[in-house]
């Protein structure tokens, strides 16, 4: 009996970051309690990502939460994915709906929400939220757990 897990190719191996979001490969596994509405949280308190035009470093705490449909992330491919914005020059709202675009298209959640926390740059941070719609009745969604910038940390 196939376990679903053949087509994997980053995990249990060494892997490189990617050099862009859009050479990056997200991997996906079979959702075994799809019958089921639940929630699943990546928390990425370290992304980095540069802007665009000083080519400075950027710094948010991510936040991802998604109700899976047939189809949960792989964790190291989301990690490398995460990874590969470390060099790629991107507004914050610009790199906080990508992410959000690319995890719909890739594993076609139920429902997703994230929150982009990002670090001041020039005194203001700016903090971007998305979701897809309205979670599904019963789930239990906690709170994203970051508080507004007051030297988060």
């Amino acid at each position: 009996m196939a376990s679903g897990h053949e087509s994997l190719t980053q995990l249990g191996g060494n892997s490189r970051i990617p050099a862009s979001p859009d050479e990056a490969v997200i991997e996906k596994v079979p959702n075994r309690a799809g019958d089921d509405a639940y929630v699943v949280r990546f928390t990425c308190p370290e992304f980095t990502a540069l802007c665009p035009l000083t080519g400075q470093p950027d710094f948010a705490h991510l936040v991802i939460d998604y109700v899976p449909g047939a189809w949960l992330l792989e964790s190291k491919s989301l990690k490398l994915y995460l990874a590969s914005y470390r060099n790629h020059g991107s507004f914050h709202e610009d790199c906080t709906m990508a992410i959000a675009r690319r995890v719909v298209a890739e594993i076609a959640p139920r429902w997703l929400r994230i929150g982009g926390y990002w670090y001041p740059r020039g005194g203001i941070p700016i903090d971007v939220f998305y979701q897809t719609g309205e979670p599904p009745a019963a789930v239990w969604l906690p709170d994203q757990g970051v508080p507004p910038y007051r030297g988060r940390g």
